[in-house]
């Protein structure tokens, strides 16, 4: 099962200085619109999200479908095995894909320290 390219979605409190802080840190802008409060960073292979006012709490994405630089992949595994796949472990979801969908889709669940997780496909 391979879970596609990795980011940690960051929700933060003021989006321009955490984007100046990160910045500092050499991560520059690969998409989003701080306008609207969300901005995806690179520094490398390294991806993070900075998101104002979206969700609560930070996130462990991974998005099936891509690889660490948003380029398609030919062959993945798509977020509905990966979720019969979790189905199958017991592990609990807190939302599910539609399996009667192909296509983008989405899931999310919890690690056992509540740690959030979204598997999130785009294609």
């Amino acid at each position: 099962m391979q879970l596609g390219a990795f980011s940690v979605s960051l929700s933060v409190k003021d989006i321009r200085a955490s984007f100046a802080f990160y910045e500092k840190l050499g991560f520059e802008p690969a998409g989003g619109d701080i306008d609207q409060n969300w901005l995806i960073l690179r520094n490398g292979d390294t991806v993070i999200g900075l998101f104002q006012g979206m969700f609560e709490g930070n996130i462990l994405t991974f998005n099936p479908g891509w690889d660490q630089q948003c380029a398609e992949l030919d062959e993945f595994s798509d977020v509905r095995d990966i979720q019969r796949h979790l189905k199958e472990h017991g592990i609990p979801l807190a939302s599910e894909a539609d399996e009667a969908t192909s296509g983008p889709a989405s899931l999310t669940l919890a690690d056992p320290d509540g740690n959030n997780i979204l598997v999130d496909q785009h294609r």
